[in-house]
């Protein structure tokens, strides 16, 4: 969704509702294609100051295979994204305070998906508490116990636990 940000930057007083969606099927993370609904954005943009305000909601299911068990999480995740929007900064210090629009168009959707790339997680778990495969036989440890040895010594340190014995 384009937007064009003329009219803010000029110091009208418009508000302009958001509301629609946006398709992500198509988007690769970690060799998975995790966004298993369109991203609902639902929100505001309105002028403040010379400059815009952008407030808004994204709401979406989010699906990838946990990193400890391999087992597929589903997650319905939803964050608030506000930013103050300005076709200049007239103090090189507020650099991180603002997002310059080059030009007077903002594309929302790339806006929008920067901002749900940098809030999504490294790691993806099924849960806190999830323990895993094993690392000798590979079963999901969460169905329960498997049949190897438990006491595992590096081969490094075989000599040292032979003098202890």
């Amino acid at each position: 969704m384009l937007i064009d940000l003329k009219k803010y930057f000029s110091g009208e007083n418009v508000e302009q509702k958001i509301d629609y969606c946006i398709d992500l099927s198509d988007v690769e993370i970690d060799g998975a294609k995790p966004f298993v609904s369109p991203v609902h954005i639902v929100g505001d943009i309105r002028a403040f100051a010379s400059s815009a305000e952008l407030n808004v909601e994204v709401s979406y299911a989010f699906s990838m295979p946990c990193n400890r068990c391999l087992a597929e999480t589903r997650k319905e995740l939803s964050h608030s994204i506000s930013h103050v929007l300005v076709n200049k900064l007239n103090d090189e210090e507020d650099f991180d305070d603002y997002i310059v629009v080059e030009g007077e168009t903002l594309d929302l959707d790339e806006l929008v998906y920067s901002d749900i790339v940098l809030l999504t997680p490294p790691k993806y778990v099924c849960s806190e508490d999830c323990k895993g495969l094993c690392p000798t036989c590979g079963k999901n440890l969460n169905e329960g116990d498997c049949a190897c040895e438990k006491q595992h010594t590096d081969p490094r340190l075989e000599a040292l636990r032979q003098l202890l014995n």
